[in-house]
């Protein structure tokens, strides 16, 4: 059912936003990544090298070019072959920054009693059953009308494509009756607004610099925790 006033749906960032910001050490991660190379005919250091140079490229292709990308592609970016059955140390690296927010249930409970869907847009390389464990473990997996890893679509956010992808899975096209909550002022703030949705910012992630884009957006909104998100919202209806 859509929304009784201007709105039919708040649609959520995934990492920053419904997870704690997380300073990510590359270099471990990359080694946890070089776990699952095979028929390497070189050390361990040469694959981690590889693919951190290939996580810099394939991310660089997300923030200019808006090409999304798999766990799989890092290993062809870094002409290396792997076995998926061997990521288990990749998974087990990035579970720690996976904790959805206890505020965020409740927030989701709150939306729905408000007549809103509720919806997930990520940029990410994980696949989706990962993303899906993780929401399922921490108990709000029943309250998403619908979500969109980058993964599993050709575009990443800010691409309106892929604010549309996400408003197809929870059922909803106009967009200006959406709203986008993110803790990127580049990919969640002007990229919702330049696909033509609301933009609430929550400014509580250290962006590096080298993932900052071309352009910063001015919300519609700021909130300095999930908690707020519902008044602001309630203030559109």
């Amino acid at each position: 059912m859509s929304g009784g006033g201007a709105l039919d749906a708040v649609l959520f960032d995934w990492g920053g936003t419904l997870t704690a910001w997380h300073d990510v050490d590359f270099h471990a991660e990359s080694l946890a990544l070089a776990q699952a190379v095979v028929n390497a005919d070189h050390d361990l250091e040469v694959s981690r090298a590889r693919l951190d140079a290939a996580g810099d490229a394939v991310w660089g292709r997300s923030r200019d070019h808006h090409r999304s990308a798999t766990v799989a592609d890092l290993f062809t970016e870094a002409g290396l072959d792997h076995d998926p059955e061997l990521l288990s140390a990749y998974y087990e690296f990035w579970e720690p920054h996976t904790l959805t927010d206890p505020e965020a249930g409740p927030l989701f409970e709150r939306l729905h009693e408000l007549g809103l869907k509720v919806g997930v847009l990520s940029n990410t390389i994980g696949p989706r059953d990962w993303h899906e464990g993780w929401f399922r473990r921490d108990g709000v997996d029943h309250l998403l009308d619908g979500d969109v890893y980058t993964s599993e679509i050709p575009w990443t956010k800010p691409s309106p494509l892929a604010f549309r992808a996400a408003m197809d899975a929870i059922g909803v096209s106009d967009p200006a009756r959406c709203v986008y909550v993110g803790d990127r002022l580049f990919e969640d703030v002007w990229g919702a607004q330049n696909a033509g949705l609301r933009a609430i910012h929550i400014p509580l992630s250290a962006i590096p610099a080298a993932q900052v884009g071309h352009t910063e957006g001015t919300p519609d909104a700021v909130a300095h925790r999930l908690s707020e998100i519902e008044g602001l919202v309630a203030a559109w209806l």
